[in-house]
């Protein structure tokens, strides 16, 4: 008889309670990268789908969500359920787009941090026949005859965009934005001359810098890119605090267990400490560096301001 009460209760006790939790993950897990395929964006968050897969146990399957410099492939990572099979990996436009228009996410209240996976330098290039020679070259180029030089960028408010709007700042210049839809286009119209100059993520310019195709006048980063020491930082270039890093992190919904957050930053956090990866994200123009959930947080209540002061000096401040 109380063998039998026992197991009553035991009963009892498992259906209050619930079903039990199934070890997460138990299916495929998706990253989404707001931006088109063949990137920089892409091609990290193909390369960390292809390390998570056999860490995980599952597959991890890249979908590409592009548009409106992100803003379509974060919104749609916001609404995700928070389940662990959806995250995120994109760039630092996470935290400008907000300043710049109205979009369907809060970068602070809608994803949950997982991990800064390091950042790539943006570079200022111009084709070798241009005449533009050097940043101070472009300067008095720029002073002589205001708003006449133009420059493409991957989009309105992109990294690569705010970039050149500091550096009209700092200068005291007035440079014509030409937006393109992305990187490639933006990089091919400085090769085809249809622009004066173009800025994007050092990733993009690596080869066509190499080959002499363009010319680079000066790279955004706090430091010289590791194998290019003849291309100078801004401040190098007699352009000083004007420092723009394309920064890329793995976000995930908000509400995500915190246990599914910790494993995804674990993981990655081996994955990076892999020489063969460093080296793979090096030469893609990538430099590593992780930081962990709070780290991360941290960073972005950090950054938020930042960049919302130089979108409205540049006057690109939503109404």
């Amino acid at each position: 008889m109380r063998r039998v009460i026992m197991s009553c209760v035991f009963a009892l006790a498992a259906a209050l309670a619930g079903p039990a939790q199934a070890a997460w993950p138990e299916r495929a897990i998706t990253i989404v990268v707001p931006f088109p395929p063949g990137g920089p964006n892409d091609l990290l968050g193909r390369l960390l789908a292809a390390e998570l897969a056999p860490r995980l146990g599952q597959n991890v399957i890249v979908e590409n969500k592009a548009g409106a410099v992100g803003n379509i492939g974060l919104a749609y990572g916001a609404r995700a359920t928070p389940d662990g099979y959806t995250i995120v990996v994109v760039t630092g436009v996470v935290l400008i787009n907000p300043s710049v228009a109205k979009v369907g996410y809060d970068p602070q209240k809608d994803f949950a941090p997982v991990a800064y996976l390091g950042a790539a330098p943006n570079a200022i290039v111009t084709r070798p026949a241009s005449g533009i020679t050097s940043i101070a070259d472009l300067v008095a180029k720029a002073k002589k005859d205001p708003g006449k030089i133009t420059f493409g960028s991957p989009g309105t408010g992109s990294v690569s965009h705010l970039a050149v709007e500091l550096l009209k700042i700092r200068a005291g210049i007035d440079l014509a934005q030409v937006p393109f839809q992305g990187a490639a286009p933006a990089l091919q119209s400085a090769i085809a001359g249809t622009t004066d100059i173009s800025v994007v993520s050092i990733a993009n310019l690596i080869e066509h810098i190499r080959s002499g195709t363009l010319k680079a006048l000066a790279q955004t980063g706090a430091e010289k890119w590791h194998d290019m020491p003849d291309v100078p930082t801004m401040a190098e270039a007699g352009v000083p605090n004007a420092v723009v890093e394309t920064s890329q992190m793995m976000l995930a919904p908000a509400g995500t267990p915190a246990e599914v957050v910790k494993r995804l930053a674990d993981e990655t956090r081996a994955i990076l400490a892999k020489d063969d990866i460093k080296a793979k994200m090096l030469n893609a123009g990538f430099a590593v560096k992780f930081e962990g959930p709070e780290e991360l947080k941290a960073r972005i209540v950090r950054e938020i301001p930042v960049w919302k002061e130089i979108v409205e000096r540049a006057g690109l401040a939503k109404n």
